[in-house]
């Protein structure tokens, strides 16, 4: 009777521990840019969200975009994202209008740079050379799109735009295939690239980074931003940060992205943001 009566304590222990462990791992919600199409980003991110499933203990979703226009939208009017990682221009416009907290943020400065195959000529200016030329970028309200205008503010001075990438890798693959003469895209992207002439870069903002929603429970998102300071010395996510052109994470702050969504008030639905307040 004892042994039975043992067997089902343990049991029932057992049963319990399980029940506490499943109790406190929550379900995360993990926004991304669309630097990729929603067929590829699952698998690009997938080696980041096991890590951070298996480091944090809780059960992280990738939420994806169809592409700028829907993203851009979504920030507007969903509040069920609990994590975003995004550029500056958008890690600036979630803490100011929704409250939520940068976490961590690549450790480069980003900057855009237009690259081409063939210098300008010397005697020509860098910028010029590309009025009314085939020029490939992703679409509004792309960080890098965002600064090709301020680079051509007059619509007679422009180059031919032409928003048809769907990743930073496919615009330079769209130059060598003739199809454009030159792409906006991160000034990292000419280190993969060496054959490409950067014609001219940008000004720099803080890097990329991972932001937390003010209803996230402030212990899971420090878990978050402790396992993605560490991220970089998991060698199997190497190829992770290199797809991002990141080589690690540091801790962010809002107060260095302030000022960063002006780079936003071009384009359509700026301020008119639906999503609850915190």
């Amino acid at each position: 009777m004892q042994v039975d009566v043992r067997q089902r304590l343990c049991a029932g222990l057992v049963l319990w521990a399980t029940g506490a462990l499943s109790a406190q791992a929550a379900d995360v919600n993990l926004a991304v840019e669309p630097f990729h199409t929603p067929e590829r980003a699952p698998e690009v991110y997938a080696p980041l969200i096991a890590y951070l499933n298996n480091t944090t203990g809780h059960n992280f979703k990738l939420i994806t975009a169809r592409n700028y226009h829907f993203y851009w939208s979504d920030l507007r009017s969903r509040a069920d994202i609990d994590i975003a990682f995004e550029e500056a221009h958008f890690v600036d416009y979630r803490a100011s209008h929704f409250g939520y907290v940068p976490l961590a943020k690549s450790v480069e400065n980003t900057s855009y740079s237009l690259l081409t195959l063939d210098p300008p000529p010397e005697d020509e200016d860098s910028l010029r050379s590309l009025v009314a030329r085939r020029l490939v970028c992703m679409p509004a309200p792309n960080l890098g799109f965002a600064l090709l205008l301020e680079l051509y503010p007059n619509p007679m001075q422009q180059p031919d735009v032409r928003s048809s990438a769907t990743s930073w890798r496919e615009s330079a693959e769209i130059i060598f295939a003739g199809e454009a003469d030159a792409a906006m895209a991160p000034t990292w992207l000419q280190n993969l690239y060496p054959n490409l002439y950067p014609v001219h870069q940008t000004r720099q903002f803080p890097g990329a980074a991972f932001s937390a929603s003010p209803r996230l429970d402030p212990d899971i998102a420090n878990a978050v931003r402790e396992a993605l300071l560490k991220l970089h010395e998991d060698p199997e996510l190497y190829e992770v940060l290199n797809e991002l052109g990141v080589s690690q994470f540091v801790d962010a702050s809002a107060s260095e992205y302030a000022g960063s969504e002006s780079m936003l008030k071009a384009f359509y639905g700026y301020g008119d943001d639906s999503a609850p307040k915190p």
